[in-house]
């Protein structure tokens, strides 16, 4: 979370400094890629393995 969290600030930042388009154009960019096959099957082995993690902690 804090990685996204610093890459939407990064992106905020740099969208600024350089204009609205360049903004928009990041944004495009970053959905995109979150949008993709592939990091979406990565996040959703990801959050499999930390709802293992946590679960067997609580249990």
């Amino acid at each position: 979370m804090k990685k996204f969290l610093l890459g939407v600030g990064l992106g905020y930042v740099l969208g600024t400094k350089a204009g609205r388009g360049r903004y928009e154009q990041i944004v495009r960019t970053y959905r995109k890629l979150a949008d993709h096959p592939m990091v979406q099957g990565a996040a959703g082995v990801a959050r499999a393995k930390l709802g293992e993690k946590f679960s067997r902690g609580n249990g």
